[in-house]
């Protein structure tokens, strides 16, 4: 059985979900992928916003029927979206992305300010982490941000890269280096950006083989001002904020690929039980049926880590303590989303690389980034080895 870490009104919220997907999203995801329209995500996202999915994440402002809402049904939201679309599961996981440090880390006014918007999906939030030399090492961050004595203003300077909703986002979350003379851990901080500052630009937009319709480029900062009150949590103590960020994004990173596992799978299942090849159905053959087995219990497998991780973070487990779990969750789905979408190409032969045929070639695109995106998978199984190992340092 699957879903096996979730209760009964997690299941039927599910099915709830599943439905509004398949009403607002599922008429979409070809304009999505085709047409790159993110006029339609805007629309979706609007829709999301009523229904109040987006602020499951914060107990304190949804209204809805779940009793305990979390991050365990922000994830079911996640699966069901990226089933169907990930571009579109992208631009929502990123506005979340943006509103979880706004909720936890801001000032009062500035979460009346900035954070209802997002959750009511009348605006989009952007997080600003990469640049052009760094990635997982935040050692190497260039982008700096000083204190303004004279007009009490923070001053941010530099440029981010693979920045998602970048040009369209209405807040940016923005890291940088404050104190240049202390460990990394000890000298990053995170403010608040709102889009339209003086001296922000978008230098470029990239163009991917995957995700289709979702907006990801370059956010360029030279000397970008904002008030004293834009800082997130305190000076200095970025890195925490980030280490919450990255568990959140990686748990529902976690229900992205099983939502683009899951896609794949229905799709070889399906065929291996209609296509007729030498007299016999398709998985009749051994090849064949050894991987519809190997997708299956990677699913399950994902399933698993990715519920467990969400439900410790439910119950207040966050930080380095959630660390381990949620880099084992991104880990196993999203290299299970790669594995099950490749060998569903394999399986539909050449249907499966051809447009015209069904979406698989569009899910072997789309998870190719999984592994990437958040957290390579090779920093992933580093902060998993980590928690392992605590009596030695790992060379990365």
């Amino acid at each position: 059985m699957r879903d096996f870490f979730l209760a009964e009104e997690d299941r039927s919220f599910r099915a709830e979900v599943r439905a509004f997907m398949s009403r607002e999203l599922a008429p979409k995801v070809d304009a999505i992928e085709r047409d790159q329209d993110f006029g339609a995500q805007l629309a979706i996202i609007g829709a999301l916003g009523e229904t109040g999915y987006l602020k499951l994440m914060f107990p304190d402002l949804y209204r809805g029927a779940l009793p305990k809402p979390g991050l365990t049904h922000a994830v079911i939201v996640s699966e069901e979206a990226a089933f169907l679309n990930y571009a579109f599961e992208t631009t929502v996981a990123t506005a979340l992305s943006c509103a979880y440090p706004i909720h936890r880390f801001a000032q009062e006014a500035l979460r009346e300010r900035y954070l209802m918007p997002i959750l009511e999906g009348q605006s989009l939030g952007s997080i600003c982490m990469t640049e052009p030399t760094v990635g997982s090492d935040s050692a190497g961050m260039e982008t700096r941000i000083r204190f303004d004595e004279g007009t009490s203003e923070w001053v941010v300077s530099g440029l981010k890269r693979y920045v998602s909703n970048a040009s369209k986002a209405d807040v940016y979350i923005v890291w940088g280096v404050t104190d240049p003379y202390v460990p990394p851990q000890k000298g990053l901080t995170a403010v608040l950006i709102p889009a339209g500052v003086k001296g922000m630009s978008f230098p470029r937009l990239y163009d991917f083989m995957g995700r289709r319709g979702s907006i990801v480029g370059e956010v360029a900062m030279d000397e970008v001002r904002v008030p004293e009150e834009n800082l997130l949590g305190e000076v200095n103590c970025g890195f925490n904020i980030m280490l919450c960020a990255f568990n959140f994004e990686r748990v529902i990173l976690g229900g992205s690929g099983l939502g683009v596992a899951r896609a794949a799978f229905e799709i070889a299942s399906q065929h291996a039980q209609a296509r007729v090849s030498f007299g016999q159905k398709l998985g009749q053959k051994q090849l064949i049926w050894d991987m519809i087995a190997q997708m299956s219990w990677k699913i399950d497998a994902a399933e698993l880590l990715t519920h467990r991780a969400a439900k410790m973070y439910d119950s207040g487990i966050d930080g380095k303590d959630l660390m381990r779990e949620a880099s084992q969750a991104k880990l196993v789905a999203t290299e299970t989303a790669v594995f099950c979408a490749d060998r569903t190409v394999q399986i539909l032969g050449g249907d499966g690389v051809t447009r015209q045929y069904g979406k698989a070639e569009q899910l072997y695109r789309d998870a190719r980034t999984l592994p990437i995106v958040g957290g390579t998978s090779e920093m992933c199984k580093y902060l998993i080895a980590a928690r392992e190992l605590p009596s030695i340092r790992l060379n990365l």
